[in-house]
């Protein structure tokens, strides 16, 4: 008997999603809490696993397709693995290539180079990964790929496949051979989405403001050893510029607020969202009480954070509920941008690259590390001078370390 595959529970809020892939041909052998498809949301990937072991029979929904929660999009039943056939596959009719099994949890691969590793037949376990700790990369996946000719086409039974199983795959080339056509993931068009409503609801502003980053630096370059020795973690400057964050949140509160319908509510918690890249887009996971926390948590649960959020491991809960955000364009060397805010928060901070320039110091030209800030800001209740002086706020406390300590 047929066991149905459907959509499950996909979080608060969030009531349909988009077929991202299928890790399981029709035909294969599958495993009880093998996944078998990934689902793409607005915020975090699905995996689906098998409930029971046995064969994929059927793909009801295809690759691309949008899928509402308790949707049957396949099933699995009993009997042999066979090679899938024209008739009922929704990928190519050609004979299938043996795969490795690359459904281990533990591999340290990111979810993207395990599937084209899949799509491809490459085996993880022989690829020395470029990534943070040896993690293998889609890059790392891409560069073991050899091209192979195209094996010789299959006549398939003349079968008529399933509405749903008709359905287009997302087209990969125009008419300009020029030219290819890639399908916008869920995330990427929510993103696009929710960039054009914050330009479009929002009265945003940005300011800047410039930072001497020597009292920092030497911080560090004194500290550094010891904190790692003592902590088992790096000491960055997201912590200190989280810090600050705090400090120039309590002087200047309304920064911490959020709109809704005439309403202003303050928020008097100082959950601090941090961008992060990742392969499938920009997630915020969110740093929950940073005013409770010490140098060393808050640079531990950022780097967990990021690393989780490349990984596509987050949780919808590490991506909700944020007051403010800090984004640093400066690891990508960005020397100034203007961050868009991310709604319903009306403040964001853009961090850039430390830059040695000349200043005027003391009535002397000299050379120091500089880092331009920016701050977005939504006008409707945040007024420009509000703005002006929580920079102000955030260059004093990290110009001054011991001043930052004292706020916190």
């Amino acid at each position: 008997m047929a066991v149905e595959v459907r959509v499950p529970t996909l979080g608060e809020s969030i009531v349909e999603a988009t077929v991202g892939k299928w890790l399981k041909r029709v035909g294969e052998a599958v495993a009880a809490g093998e996944t078998i498809v990934d689902l793409e949301t607005d915020k975090v990937n699905i995996e689906v696993a098998a409930d029971q072991a046995g064969v994929l029979e059927q793909i009801l929904k295809a690759e691309g397709a949008n899928v509402a929660v308790g949707d049957v999009i396949g099933t699995i039943g009993t009997g042999v693995a066979a090679a899938p056939s024209g008739a009922t596959a929704l990928t190519s009719s050609a004979p299938a290539v043996p795969v490795p099994a690359l459904t281990e949890r533990d591999l340290p691969a990111t979810p993207v180079a395990r599937r084209i590793a899949t799509e491809q037949g490459v085996d993880l376990r022989g690829i020395a990964g470029s990534g943070p700790g040896g993690k293998v990369t889609k890059d790392d996946v891409a560069a073991q790929v050899k091209p192979a000719k195209a094996p010789p086409a299959v006549p398939a039974p003349a079968a008529p496949p399933t509405p749903e199983a008709a359905s287009p795959a997302p087209a990969t080339s125009t008419a300009n051979p020029r030219e290819e056509r890639v399908r916008m993931t869920r995330r990427r068009q929510t993103i696009a989405q929710r960039l054009v409503e914050a330009q479009q609801t929002a009265a945003m502003l940005t300011t800047f403001n410039e930072v001497d980053m020597s009292a920092v630096m030497d911080v560090r370059t004194r500290r550094k050893d010891s904190f790692k020795e003592r902590h088992g973690i790096g000491l960055g400057f997201m912590s200190f510029f989280t810090k600050a964050v705090v400090g120039a949140l309590k002087a200047f509160p309304m920064l911490n607020a959020e709109i809704q319908g005439s309403d202003i509510v303050l928020k008097h918690y100082y959950d601090i969202g941090i961008a992060v890249g990742a392969e499938e887009g920009l997630v915020v996971p969110v740093l929950r009480d940073a005013d409770r926390k010490g140098f060393a948590a808050i640079e531990r649960e950022i780097s967990d954070l990021a690393a989780r959020a490349r990984d596509g491991k987050l949780t919808l809960a590490e991506l909700q509920g944020g007051t403010f955000t800090i984004t640093n364009g400066g690891v990508f060397g960005s020397l100034m941008s203007t961050p868009i805010l991310n709604t319903p928060q009306v403040g964001i901070l853009g961090m850039h690259k430390i830059q040695e320039r000349p200043i005027a110091l003391n009535g002397q030209v000299v050379i120091r590390p500089m880092m331009y800030i920016a701050l977005s800001y939504d006008h409707r209740i945040i007024d420009g001078s509000t703005a002006v002086r929580f920079l102000v706020r955030m260059k004093e406390l990290v110009e001054d370390p011991e001043a930052l300590l004292l706020e916190s």
